[in-house]
């Protein structure tokens, strides 16, 4: 695709920070929305995306760096040089979800009423994000001969040239569309808080894990010789959300009597 947009002399706008930039100022926008929606301070949310988006984005490299070193051995600044891709996203949401937590607790904010309201906008934010992986072509798919299957031919794109391969950069992509869609339909009718966060971890823990079996970049050391970090962070996740679904609604109709 096209991992440069643009470049004047020896500045360069890569189109990966681009989206990235993108996604992260649409997930502030709609995080403020719905923070005057339920009555939280929107100037307090803004403040806890900014400490979220830096620790996404160190985690997210972090854990790319621990699971493919090798990459790194050579030149160790490369490291630095995350507009060449190589973050990975569940890196970047326990990064941000500790750093949340932690905020929350510090400002004394409602836990799960937050983080539902934190949920579509993050996984807004991500969708763009993916559409900056497809024009970088990080986080390419395996080989295949589908009508759809996409061949990249920039001699700097982070995908190999020449071959058609699985867009799974446009299926993640379309995958956070679709539950943000969900979340942002159900945002008003839910019946207790946390209910949009943990159907946030379940829908995306199941969905990332199937979309992992189509990727064709180095995923790490398999887990039981069969399963990748990522997929086997996502069956966690999607477990440990319906286990919090369970309990948070049970928790509700107790209090309710």
């Amino acid at each position: 695709m096209y991992p440069v947009l643009f470049q004047f002399g020896n500045v360069s706008l890569y189109t990966y920070g681009l989206f990235i930039a993108l996604g992260f100022l649409s997930g502030i926008a709609i995080a403020k929305k719905e923070a005057r929606r339920v009555g939280e301070s929107p100037e307090r949310i803004t403040d806890l995306c900014f400490f979220i988006l830096i620790a996404a984005i160190v985690g997210s490299r972090l854990f790319y760096v621990i699971t493919a070193p090798e990459a790194f051995m050579k030149d160790p600044l490369e490291i630095f040089r995350i507009w060449n891709g190589g973050l990975v996203f569940y890196g970047g949401f326990i990064g941000a979800l500790l750093t949340a937590a932690a905020y929350m607790h510090y400002h004394r904010m409602p836990l799960w009423r937050t983080v539902d309201l934190l949920a579509p906008a993050g996984v807004f934010g991500h969708f763009l994000g993916r559409l900056g992986c497809f024009f970088a072509g990080c986080c390419y798919g395996e080989v295949c001969r589908l009508p759809w299957a996409i061949t990249f031919h920039h001699p700097e794109s982070l995908a190999p040239t020449g071959a058609p391969l699985h867009p799974t950069q446009l299926y993640s992509a379309v995958n956070n569309l679709a539950i943000f869609a969900i979340l942002w339909g159900l945002r008003k009718r839910k019946r207790f808080h946390g209910q949009i966060f943990w159907l946030y971890a379940l829908l995306y823990g199941v969905t990332r894990s199937i979309i992992e079996t189509f990727r064709g970049d180095f995923r790490g050391e398999l887990i039981l010789d069969r399963f990748t970090v990522s997929q086997t962070i996502g069956g966690l996740m999607g477990l440990l959300a319906v286990i919090m679904l369970i309990y948070l609604s049970r928790r509700t109709r107790i209090r309710d009597r």
